[in-house]
């Protein structure tokens, strides 16, 4: 039914066209129905609608309803012949049967309603002359299921996914996803034997066909009755262009977890998909970042994802802080690890104030900070939110005057006894603290924070130790430490985003060596970190620190994808390929499997989605790093915790068009090491799997030959720039 007024024989939705866009489906028998009069009643709507999708469903001759508003005889495009009414007014007559469940117990008034129309039709005037009356007649006091609205689709290689908006009718149960392999018109056939309660559905069916064009809609149930079908969307599988293609279609279904399971009421993003659970208010700041992604792809407007973010802000900003034991959101500027997705309060007693959380948090809300920078009211308000929150988290508190942070307070018990020191996940909470202005936390706080650093060399690789990838991922996920290195990292040649290569670097050896024989590992199936498995969660980590069960979690690869995207993409890549029927879902990739014991964990992860689509971002585009970068705080952070930019050489290139190659030539120091970039505008640039180069007297040099060292061969693209960065003391 298409009550909003727009004309029917709109044309379909393309995939991947921004949210909120309406449609409707094409027309071959018209009914119309005038609006603006009492009787015009949306029961009658949806039923009429009803009776239409049942006979799309049975019509082996493919006829396609609609209703148009407002119209006349005369304006339609589409009349029903003679014959044709002959072969519908049956059907009618037949449905109003039914009428008792199809309407809410309006049995009666549908009879006589279905009766009038029937005996007025002669066979010159089309069934539309009458209807007008008709309704004027007789109304239909009971409501029906209000109709799924925008829904919308995204295909990829033998697969469809589809997502739609929340019915907020009372007593719904959840949602019916239709499929017809052939038309718009039908039969269609029912793909969910149950109702489905989150916002979205993926067909990996063998019907899922690359080329082939399969069409979808979506029902309400509520109160048992079933809604009118929303828009009917065409869905083509293809096989994926380019590996630009498969990451955007991870991309998209990432951003798609924290859009459709968030609460659109207060912004707070659950931490996984199963039932009741709390929101995690890390997933929170993954998806205030993921918002903006979406809205540079188009998935979203910016006008839709400002007021998400805006709502999200809000929450944080209103809720109340104290130490109350219950009923709070926070105290001193902090927040609980864990809040419930209706009230944005403790979601229990065990639930620990969190000084990572909170960070990662920030991480979102002083990215939408610098993202919404434009001057109106929703935007203003969103970055005045966002200083507001970061300027009163208390650090002075959560570190006890001292220079290590507290990891967690509790309002039963106070701190907890550990503080963040070395290597791990907490590296965003020092650069923050560091960087505030309001009440910073001593210099000294860097110091101690690296003097629990433990330096190993595993599987070929040498780096800053800690067993689980994560902690390797999330401060990166917005902080850019590319070109930038502390006294700890200068003094061994390197920075801390070669420090995470090196870290994934030896995760995919140890899967390749594979010294416990579990089954698939490999340079396409690795990754060991914090997840689900067989016996429940578990912090998986590379031995001999860390445990190994066999468990691989997706997000481990997907978030180390600019750090190596030479086995990152890849290993994504075929994991859908050879696991998608398991693991692959309309939100992503679910959290973890292992084929030892042939398990598939059943739940996707906020913490898991974030860090794949922001960190394929930073790899593709590096908006997310410019954008977080760009806030005086993170600046002041770094500068007081001793890091200096990298410094850049002088370059001589060597064109070798013959060979399809360049050759780079600088002055350098012996011994020094030096990290080649190039890229293809000066806006996006990319370090080749071999640049990076250690000196081995008073020149050095490297070659672009094209792959695998940079994505395509130099002459390939109309320009490539390149620049060199020296890392280690002057």
């Amino acid at each position: 039914m298409n009550e909003g007024g727009q004309r029917a024989g709109a044309p379909f939705r393309s995939a991947g066209s921004a949210r909120g866009d309406q449609v409707s489906r094409s027309v071959r028998l018209n009914i119309l129905v005038p609006q603006g009069t009492t009787e015009n009643s949306p029961a009658i709507h949806r039923w009429v609608q009803g009776w239409m999708t049942n006979e799309s469903r049975r019509d082996d001759r493919k006829h396609v309803f609609s209703v148009v508003p407002n119209g006349t005889c005369a304006a339609l495009r589409d009349k029903p012949s003679v014959e044709t009414l002959g072969y519908y007014l049956p059907s009618l007559r037949d449905y109003a049967k039914r009428a008792p469940s199809d309407a809410g117990g309006s049995g009666k008034a549908i009879r006589r309603f279905v009766s009038a129309v029937t005996d007025r039709v002669r066979p010159v005037f089309c069934l539309a002359c009458f209807l007008p009356a008709l309704l004027a007649l007789y109304s239909l006091p009971a409501s029906a299921t209000t109709s799924p609205t925008n829904l919308v689709v995204a295909t990829g290689d033998q697969s469809v996914v589809l997502h739609w908006d929340p019915v907020s009718d009372s007593g719904l149960s959840g949602y019916k996803v239709y499929r017809s392999t052939t038309s718009a018109g039908g039969p269609f056939t029912l793909l969910t034997s149950t109702v489905v309660t989150p916002l979205g559905y993926c067909d990996l069916s063998a019907f899922a066909v690359n080329g082939h064009t399969n069409f979808y809609y979506v029902t309400a149930v509520a109160n048992s009755v079933e809604s009118a079908p929303s828009v009917i969307v065409p869905a083509i599988p293809q096989a994926f262009a380019n590996n630009n293609a498969f990451l955007s279609y991870v991309q998209q279904t990432c951003f798609d977890y924290f859009w459709y399971y968030a609460n659109p009421a207060n912004g707070l993003v659950p931490d996984r998909t199963a039932s009741g659970s709390a929101c995690s208010i890390a997933a929170v700041g993954f998806g205030l970042t993921a918002i903006g992604i979406a809205i540079d792809h188009g998935w979203v407007s910016r006008s839709a994802g400002a007021a998400r973010v805006l709502t999200t802000l809000n929450t944080f900003l209103q809720g109340p802080q104290g130490t109350n034991t219950s009923g709070m959101i926070g105290y001193n500027g902090w927040f609980y690890h864990f809040l419930t997705m209706s009230g944005a309060v403790r979601a229990g007693s065990t639930i620990e104030l969190s000084s990572i959380d909170t960070c990662l948090l920030l991480g979102g809300v002083m990215y939408a900070k610098q993202y919404f920078n434009q001057t109106n009211a929703t935007e203003n308000a969103i970055r005045s939110a966002a200083d507001t929150l970061f300027n009163r988290v208390n650090w002075s508190w959560m570190a006890r005057n001292s220079s290590g942070v507290a990891m967690a307070w509790y309002p039963e018990t106070g701190f907890s006894t550990g503080n963040w020191i070395g290597y791990d996940e907490g590296m965003i909470i020092y650069i923050l603290g560091l960087g505030t202005a309001t009440n910073p936390l001593p210099a000294s706080s860097w110091n101690y924070w690296t003097s629990g650093y433990v330096w190993e060399t595993n599987y070929g690789q040498s780096y800053v130790a800690y067993p689980s990838l994560f902690t390797y991922e999330y401060s990166h996920c917005w902080i850019d430490f590319r070109h930038t290195a502390d006294a700890y990292m200068t003094a061994r040649n390197m920075s801390y985003f070669i420090n995470s290569r090196r870290a994934a670097l030896a995760q995919v050896n140890y899967s390749i060596a594979n010294p416990n024989n579990w089954p698939g590992y490999g340079s396409n199936i690795w990754g060991l970190t914090a997840s689900d498995g067989p016996n429940g969660y578990t912090v998986h980590g590379l031995p001999p620190d860390g445990n190994d069960d066999g468990t691989i979690a997706p997000t481990a690869a997907g978030g180390a994808t600019p750090f190596t995207p030479e086995y990152s993409v890849p290993a994504l890549l075929y994991m859908y390929s050879q696991a998608r029927l398991h693991i692959w879902t309309a939100f992503s990739f679910r959290d973890a499997f292992n084929l030892k014991k042939g398990w598939y964990d059943t739940d996707e992860l906020g913490i898991d989605q974030g860090p794949i689509i922001i960190m394929i971002e930073n790899y593709l585009t590096q908006k997310p790093w410019k954008l977080f970068m760009q806030n005086p705080e993170v600046q002041r952070g770094l500068t007081r915790a001793g890091f200096v930019s990298l410094p850049t050489v002088a370059l001589t290139a060597q064109l070798q068009p013959a060979q399809n190659s360049v050759n780079l030539i600088w002055n350098a120091q012996t011994g020094a090491v030096y990290q080649v970039e190039y890229s293809p505008d000066l806006q996006t640039w990319f370090i080749p799997q071999t640049g990076y180069v250690t000196a081995s007297g008073s020149t050095a040099s490297w070659t672009d030959t094209g792959p695998p060292g940079t994505l395509d061969p130099p002459f390939n693209e109309a320009q490539r720039y390149y620049r060199v960065f020296r890392f280690g003391s002057p």
